[in-house]
């Protein structure tokens, strides 16, 4: 599953905290990303769709609550990246890492 940087942003904050509203996700990215409440709703729509997400509706409240874990969705990422860039082998992202990113001793 491919996702637009931002469904990384509402994954990673329905990730921290869920099940959530529109509402709720809005109030915790209003300030990083300045959205409206329809660009947050198109969103978690096209979310649901991919099946990442899952609605339920509470009173007259949808929550929204994810169906793929963080760490699926970094598989799936680097997956992707891998394949788009590197053939699908692990070992030249590896040399491409070593050689051209600045990693730290720790790293």
């Amino acid at each position: 599953m491919k996702l637009s940087d931002a469904e990384w942003t509402v994954m990673n904050a329905l990730w921290g905290h869920s099940p959530a509203s529109v509402r709720d996700l809005l109030e915790r990215l209003e300030g990083s990303t300045g959205w409206a409440y329809s660009t947050v709703k198109t969103i978690l729509e096209r979310l649901v769709e991919k099946g990442a997400l899952q609605a339920r509706k509470r009173a007259n409240t949808l929550l929204y609550e994810p169906r793929v874990t963080r760490s699926a969705a970094r598989r799936a990422a680097v997956r992707s990246l891998l394949e788009r860039g590197f053939d699908g082998a692990f070992g030249p992202l590896l040399k491409h890492l070593v050689a051209e990113e600045k990693l730290s001793a720790r790293d």
